[in-house]
């Protein structure tokens, strides 16, 4: 078999792209819930995952750091943000205008990713012809 680094940035983004539309779906549904009694938001922790994968040495390229990744260590996990702390009488803690502003963050980080993406298999499409 051969052995190829091919899809080495491929496979890290497309599970950027996953954590990215689980933080789509865990927005809205802090935003639905924004009037909900006792409800406390959630999100994602992705970002210190893959930070924390691709620090192996500051020595080494960022294609080496890649290659290494171990894709069972990058998964996206779901937490809920400040479950102690409310602001609110009914103990929500849904910031609707921050959530909206999250979102759109969120939106503008998976855009980005989907373009890496296409980047990528452009580039791969390139080298097979």
């Amino acid at each position: 078999m051969i052995n190829s680094n091919a899809f080495d940035y491929i496979n890290v983004l497309d599970k950027a792209a996953d954590a990215s539309a689980l933080r789509n779906q865990l927005i809205a549904n802090n935003i639905a819930n924004q009037d909900t009694p006792g409800y406390k938001r959630q999100d994602v922790n992705f970002e210190d995952q893959l930070k924390t994968a691709l620090r192996s040495s500051k020595y080494t390229s960022i294609d080496d750091k890649v290659a290494n990744v171990r894709m069972s260590a990058l998964n996206a996990r779901q937490f809920t943000d400040y479950g102690d702390y409310s602001y609110r009488l009914d103990e929500n803690n849904v910031d609707p205008e921050q959530e909206q502003v999250a979102l759109a963050a969120n939106q503008l980080k998976y855009q980005g990713l989907m373009s890496s993406l296409n980047a990528e298999f452009s580039n791969l499409k390139t080298v097979m012809k």
